[in-house]
């Protein structure tokens, strides 16, 4: 068993989301220690963009390169007629080496022991880990690590920590979206619309608008504290620890995970560079240094779309304040514009994401933290024609930016706007 003490001290992991090649690269140099990602199939994010074989590969190279691992996820509910098909992807992960594999289904689990014993299996938070003997059995059976259900404490993942195998892993969410349904195994969207959230076709009906009818009156639609906007009863507020890293560290977490393989680059670039920095100064500086960054983790945060947040399960069963009634819109005060592609001649070029204009006030986001603020003076197309704005997502932009300090290629950029709608 552990010595928590010794544990207690251990620097967790920090372990990012990608859903695309573009916000994998955002990921690492953003400062993750590992980034999981899905295949074309076996992922619980099937609309997401995912990896193709190449794509994987490529990715899996980046990483290594840069020290970081990569974990890929095989994480659905597997029934008879994908078994064949996972086979062949496990042959597949075996010859491109990823660092772990995500498994949430025994038989899946089983599977790739056999085909790739020599990648690590990490036990899903889909498998419902809410207890120390259930750690302990998927231990037994091979796993290195196992993701803790949503649904524990931080005095019960203490417990689980102190009552498990040294080398074994502990694994938690700390920050994103919550799922309504125990652990995220929901049947509301396969019950709506025939896609199995289960096998990665989730459409998200617990974002959906909600009214309750009595049966003896047919039609009879009654409110549940309703506003104009509808009533989002199933709609929970986004999980957020940036400012609880040392009680996660107290209870024994090895693995910080972010929620979001659908998120922005943005997104991910805010997520992984502010519990990067405050991973990082808790680490060297301890309590008091970690307050003193309090201030900036907030605002930070306040620039990543978010439900409002919430600490979820960690201090005790969440309340009503826990949930969102009357809205499903995103809070949000930064606009993505795009990542910087190429530095040339005093210009910046990008794919850019949201319209902005010429004289617009732009922060470009620096990798350590710090942000560059500068004003667009001037904007061309691709073709180097004059424009005042730039209103087709994807077009390239070529953006000349005042300032004291020019960025660099894969420097994400943003404006400061205020709530954005989902």
């Amino acid at each position: 068993m552990s010595d928590n003490e010794n544990v207690k001290k251990k620097k967790p992991e920090l372990l990012i989301p990608a859903g695309s090649p573009d916000t994998f690269k955002v990921a690492v140099d953003y400062g993750a220690d590992a980034v999981y990602i899905g295949g074309d199939a076996f992922g619980l994010r099937a609309k997401a963009k995912n990896f193709s074989r190449d794509e994987m590969a490529a990715a899996i190279a980046y990483a290594h390169g840069r020290n970081v691992k990569v974990h890929v996820t095989a994480n659905i509910l597997a029934h008879n007629g994908d078994i064949a098909a996972a086979e062949t992807y496990f042959k597949e992960l075996k010859e491109l080496g990823p660092d772990a594999l995500i498994i949430a289904d025994p038989g899946m689990f089983m599977l790739a022991g056999k085909i790739c014993p020599e990648i690590e299996r990490h036990v899903s938070t889909q498998a419902n880990n809410t207890n120390y003997e259930t750690f302990r059995f998927w231990y037994e059976q091979g796993a290195k690590r196992a993701v803790c259900a949503r649904e524990l404490s931080l005095k019960e993942i203490k417990e689980i920590r102190e009552k498990i195998p040294e080398d074994m892993e502990v694994e938690a969410f700390v920050h994103g979206a919550m799922c309504i349904s125990y652990s995220g195994r929901c049947l509301l969207s396969s019950y709506f619309t025939g896609r199995d959230a289960n096998r990665g076709a989730c459409t998200h009906p617990c974002r959906w608008r909600y009214a309750v009818m009595e049966e003896t009156r047919p039609g009879e639609y009654l409110p549940i504290e309703e506003n104009e906007r509808g009533t989002f009863i199933f709609n929970s507020k986004d999980l957020c620890m940036a400012e609880h890293i040392p009680e996660l560290v107290d209870a024994g977490i090895d693995s910080f995970k972010i929620e979001g393989r659908m998120k922005t680059a943005l997104y991910i670039a805010v997520a992984a560079r502010t519990y990067r920095r405050a991973i990082d100064v808790y680490d060297k500086e301890g309590e008091e240094g970690f307050k003193a960054l309090l201030p900036w983790i907030r605002n930070e945060l306040s620039g990543c779309n978010n439900r409002r947040y919430t600490t979820g399960f960690y201090y005790g069963r969440p309340d009503h304040e826990s949930q969102i009634y009357d809205e499903s819109t995103y809070v949000n005060d930064a606009v993505f514009l795009g990542i910087i592609e190429e530095v040339k001649d005093g210009l910046v070029r990008i794919s850019q994401k949201n319209k902005f204009s010429c004289g617009e006030s732009i922060e470009v986001m620096k990798k350590d933290g710090s942000d560059i603020k500068a004003a667009a003076v001037s904007m061309y197309d691709g073709d180097m024609n004059s424009i005042d704005s730039c209103p087709h997502p994807g077009q390239t932009v070529w953006i000349g930016l005042e300032g004291d300090k020019l960025p660099e290629p894969g420097d994400v950029i943003r404006i400061k706007r205020g709530t954005a709608a989902e």
